[in-house]
């Protein structure tokens, strides 16, 4: 992935940070995506994670994303703020060395309480609208491990699944498509067989990066996600803290 050209330094963010910080050293910020907010501007223009890269480094040149994550989703994001660290963090993806762990919230509950699913993933087209779908002509290895770590109903009394996911692959789409595959679409997920529209409840619940110093960061779940996860047996830490997160310092 070629990084894009730096920000004119003139560009003056839209607002204070709407992301809190998870991690940070002289290489990389980890920010908690908000969900809503796209990491790169769109074609009719709005607000995006880019648009405060200014307030991230005083640098001249960066940072960069060193990742992309859906619009929808919230959670772990890396941006690197040295060429030299974007350089190392992309050979980390691209070598599938760097671990990328989700949390979802699924209608049903899948067969079994943990699994892996194998599915290279192509995009089609249908009825106006693209989505990513298994073994179809130029689709590409996908590999997901789950296990289940929780169950309950939801407001309705339907079952709902809350899912540890790790994507040993990052193929556009890959944890829709594959909880999909699995007969369980996330929540909010109409394109991939949700009942019902709604916010995506899915987020990027950890990432490492085997680098020296490694770097590791843990995002808690978005306000969206806590009271279905809570009916599937997730307990908030008693000070909505969680201290696993991995340290950061202010922004310099």
């Amino acid at each position: 992935m070629r990084p894009p050209p730096p920000r004119a330094a003139s560009m003056q963010p839209p607002g204070p940070l709407p992301f809190t910080v998870l991690y940070r050293d002289n290489r990389f910020v980890v920010l908690d995506k908000p969900p809503g907010l796209p990491v790169h501007p769109g074609r009719k223009g709005g607000a995006s994670i880019e648009d405060w890269f200014p307030l991230l480094s005083r640098h001249r040149n960066g940072p960069w994303l060193a990742h992309r994550l859906d619009q929808d989703t919230a959670g772990c994001l890396v941006v690197a703020l040295r060429k030299q660290a974007l350089v190392a963090a992309q050979a980390c993806f691209a070598a599938g060395r760097a671990r990328k762990t989700y949390w979802a919230i699924v209608h049903g509950t899948p067969a079994g309480l943990s699994g892996v699913v194998a599915a290279p993933l192509g995009r089609v087209e249908e009825a106006g609208q693209w989505r990513m779908q298994a073994n179809v002509k130029g689709a590409q290895p996908a590999r997901t491990r789950w296990r289940v770590l929780g169950q309950g109903r939801d407001a309705a009394g339907a079952p709902i699944s809350w899912l540890e996911l790790v994507l040993e692959t990052g193929r556009t789409h890959q944890a829709r498509a594959h909880c999909a595959l699995i007969g369980c679409p996330i929540r909010g997920d109409e394109r991939y067989g949700a009942p019902t529209a709604g916010a995506l409840h899915l987020m990027s619940r950890g990432i490492v990066l085997p680098l020296d110093p490694p770097v590791r960061a843990l995002a808690p779940p978005p306000d969206h996600m806590r009271r279905i996860m809570a009916e599937a047996g997730w307990v908030m830490p008693p000070d909505n803290v969680e201290k696993e997160t991995a340290r950061c310092s202010p922004i310099l």
